[in-house]
């Protein structure tokens, strides 16, 4: 490997941007991920704005995230009885210049994973390979990895990229007394199903009371039938005074362990409990964080996405934010380059901010207006203008989208990331 080669833990979504990213800028890099063969896994995500700004300024197309999802329209909050709460237009609706999208999560990391290996060749990511800790010198940090044979290796670089997840080596390394992952009650049971459409047809719904709902949002383009694939959360939040009760922070689960939450939960537009029995495979998952860390970088080694910052799934910007991380720390090669001063750069620009974001999720998010509902009113309401006035309720939203960095203004006009054509080395070092 040469001198600057960036090794990259982990293949998912962030850790794929990173390598994108990287080519982009001339950087050569390696990708470690753990799984010995990656298939396009797991359901639902939002793609925010400010990312899919990062992914059309990685070259793909608006074609290229019609074939993973669709572009949301609406993100709305619906009372106990289907009564509206809230309701605002998404993406170039809401006057972005990019389109958020709704999209299957294992399909974009198959669509990254595809155009990693196109643009930086075959080998660009070993499969079957765990970074499972690092040592460092004062000019280069070498990954320890444990293959899927039972083969241990080592590799050495520049830097080393965390991006592998809620159970990261590397943070673990990095922060070997850290709390253990925080629960905070909820519990989310998770499916797709096929489905007729609902409000605009690409609307984001959030419908219950803050301890006890669904979400639910397409994302397809109906097919010849007229149907979706429509992506939904079950949600109902527990005493966690004893903590997280099974081994297995996500298990496949029976529809009757859960449905009967739901029961009478029907209105002339949706049927909750037929479209969570319609669905062949259920996930339960724990809601859960870490508390944040004051740094996410050590020297050559830096955290991104879930390693750095998972955060409730509340706000729908973790993948978002992964792909941000991987965006800025290019941004700040372009300016230090391949050094431990680009890592410091990124981690000043974004530790703290995101930091207080994984805060504001765990409080609720954007779904703090559910909150209000039920201190004011149990949920249930005739006018929601007498519950919780417009005024309160739009500036609730328009904090959150500043905290999240999608906020309309800010982000419309700011200039891109990594301008076209930056190449690290091509600039005078900051």
């Amino acid at each position: 490997m040469t001198d600057n080669t960036v090794l990259i833990a982990g293949g998912g979504i962030g850790g794929l941007a990173m390598a994108l990213t990287l080519h982009q800028i001339g950087v050569p890099c390696q990708v470690y991920e753990t799984v010995p063969d990656l298939r396009p896994l797991g359901v639902g995500i939002n793609l925010q704005p400010n990312a899919v700004r990062e992914l059309f300024d990685l070259g793909f197309s608006r074609a290229d995230l019609d074939r993973i999802g669709l572009p949301a329209r609406e993100w709305a909050l619906l009372g106990l009885r289907g009564q509206e709460a809230y309701s605002e237009p998404r993406g170039e609706d809401a006057g972005y210049n990019w389109p958020q999208y709704s999209a299957h999560r294992g399909m974009l990391q198959i669509m990254l994973y595809d155009r990693v290996r196109r643009l930086l060749g075959p080998d660009a990511v070993v499969l079957g390979a765990k970074i499972t800790g690092y040592s460092q010198t004062a000019d280069a940090v070498t990954a320890h990895i444990s293959h899927a044979d039972g083969t241990v290796s080592t590799a050495t670089g520049a830097l080393l990229i965390g991006a592998d997840g809620l159970h990261s080596a590397l943070r673990e390394q990095m922060y070997p007394d850290q709390p253990p992952i925080q629960w905070g009650g909820a519990v989310m049971w998770r499916g797709v199903t096929k489905a007729r459409p609902i409000r605009t047809g690409a609307s984001f719904v959030g419908l219950g009371t803050s301890r006890h709902r669904m979400v639910l949002y397409p994302i397809s383009a109906p097919d010849a039938d007229g149907m979706v694939d429509m992506n939904w959360i079950a949600e109902v939040t527990y005493d966690n005074s004893e903590g997280w009760r099974s081994v297995d922070w996500n298990r496949r689960v029976a529809h009757d362990e859960f449905v009967h939450h739901f029961e009478g939960w029907c209105f002339d537009w949706l049927d909750v409990p037929a479209l969570l029995r319609g669905t062949e495979e259920v996930w339960e998952y724990p809601m859960i964080d870490r508390d944040p860390v004051p740094t996410w970088v050590d020297e050559r080694v830096a955290l991104i996405g879930d390693a750095a910052h998972v955060m409730y799934p509340t706000g729908s910007n973790g993948a978002s934010q992964a792909i941000i991380d991987a965006r800025v720390i290019g941004a700040k090669m372009l300016d230090y380059g391949v050094s431990p001063d680009a890592l410091t750069a990124y981690d000043q620009d974004l530790c703290e901010k995101i930091s207080a974001l994984v805060l504001r999720n765990r409080g609720a998010g954007p779904f703090a207006l559910l909150n209000l509902i039920d201190q004011r009113c149990g949920g249930e309401f005739d006018s929601i203008d007498e519950v919780v006035p417009p005024a309160e309720r739009d500036e609730l939203m328009a904090v959150y989208k500043r905290a999240a960095g999608f906020a309309i203004q800010s982000l419309n006009a700011a200039e891109p990331t990594i301008p076209p054509g930056a190449k690290v080395g091509e600039r005078a070092p900051v």
